[in-house]
């Protein structure tokens, strides 16, 4: 398969779209996320709190390289990350099972708008104080007997959702 170099990669045209880590502690997750944002041409990704960064034998593990091509900036609180995002004109939206969710399948990622997606740590999902100050709250519907997802699986599902939606599929 042709792919692009990662100096092709970062030159090629991104989603809209920034991956905020809220204190994801797995460095394979980590890496996980790296590699997913860079197939579904994410922007960026916001390391937050204890996430770690780059370098990292551990996050290059399972993100075999993505780390070099994804652009990415760590700030200590998501907070800050927020702040920062929404100042640059991006809508918050937090994944996670709330009270007035909105079904991924039922949401419909408009063109003109930039949006950071904020995906919380594996124990205690995204902190509650990031959840309440979302514009929009997004949830994964799911018929198991487990209430969630693995973290790095939920950010596939949701940046093929926003990939799926726009201009940039299959052109990266």
């Amino acid at each position: 398969m042709a792919r692009l170099t990662v100096d092709q990669y970062r030159q090629a045209a991104k989603m809209p779209v920034v991956v905020v880590l809220d204190n994801v502690r797995s460095l394979n997750n980590i890496g996980s996320l790296f590699r997913t944002a860079d197939c579904f041409a994410a922007s960026g990704i916001a390391l937050c709190g204890i996430s770690a960064t780059p370098p990292s034998v551990e996050i290059h593990k399972t993100a075999l390289g993505a780390e070099d091509s994804v652009a990415w900036q760590y700030y200590a609180t998501t907070a800050e990350a927020i702040a920062d995002l929404r100042a640059r004109g991006f809508t918050i939206v937090c994944l996670e099972q709330v009270k007035g969710s909105i079904a991924l399948q039922d949401f419909e990622p408009q063109p003109d708008r930039a949006y950071a997606v904020v995906v919380g740590n594996e124990v205690d999902g995204v902190e509650p104080a990031i959840v309440d100050s979302a514009d929009i709250w997004l949830e994964i519907p799911q018929s198991g007997t487990k209430h969630s997802l693995n973290v790095t699986i939920s950010a596939a599902v949701t940046l093929w959702h926003f990939y799926s939606h726009s201009s940039v599929l299959g052109k990266v």
